[in-house]
């Protein structure tokens, strides 16, 4: 099994390498608006976990005082920030964390890598078990009603979900606040960079992200 699990962290570094190096600068000022954005939804005195946090662009930006990370990409550990602690695990076994111990657990573009619903339930439900009744969990990614066919260009792309279809998922533990199909663009692996400050507007005008969001938001609070 610990040779099988050192060849899929390897895969990750490999696959994360040839589709994200050379944007890194570009990324993380899209990831301190993005963060900003989402502290909405956490205490700045909280504890939260960025589960799939790959470059851990998120979790870097993140102005919250306890930040967790999980990812078997052994690269997670390497792009840390200080004082982020990195959770090299399956997000499907236990975590090594006490039972309402977090404020947050966000996600973005991770969920339809897992191999399986199955494995999508496993993973909700230790969400369930580590957030604080009331906590919530934030997931970003790409909306196959939306995408179409372009949802497979990526090979590791194994769920197909909806808005609609994760907050189903959600239901059981779970109360959805937030349900928005279409939020950021599909993806940021290639295309344009557009100056930050359009970014900035972008998330002011719901609007315009009607027209050319293909990525839902959902956020879930824990029931207690």
């Amino acid at each position: 099994m610990t040779g099988t699990h050192d060849q899929s962290a390897q895969n990750l570094r490999r696959l994360y390498a040839a589709r994200f190096d050379g944007r890194d600068r570009y990324r993380n000022a899209v990831w301190q608006e993005l963060a900003r954005y989402f502290s909405r939804w956490f205490p700045r005195d909280g504890t939260i976990l960025d589960f799939g946090a790959g470059y851990c662009e998120f979790i870097n930006n993140a102005d919250v005082a306890t930040r967790y990370a999980m990812d078997l990409n052994p690269s997670a550990r390497e792009r840390a920030a200080d004082g982020v602690t990195v959770l090299s695990q399956d997000g499907a076994d236990p975590w090594p964390l006490q039972a309402g111990s977090l404020d947050a657990v966000f996600s973005s573009n991770f969920l339809e890598h897992l191999p399986d619903k199955a494995v999508l339930r496993k993973v909700l439900a230790q969400a369930h078990a580590c957030l604080e009744p009331g906590g919530r969990f934030i997931a970003l990614g790409p909306n196959i009603r939306y995408t179409g066919g372009a949802y497979w260009d990526f090979f590791d792309h194994y769920i197909p979900l909806t808005d609609l279809s994760l907050a189903e998922a959600t239901s059981e533990g779970f109360d959805v606040e937030t349900c928005i199909p279409r939020f950021l663009p599909y993806t940021m692996s290639n295309g344009r960079q557009y100056p930050i400050w359009v970014l900035r507007l972008y998330l002011r005008m719901p609007v315009v992200r009607r027209l050319v969001g293909k990525q839902f938001l959902v956020v879930a609070s824990r029931r207690a």
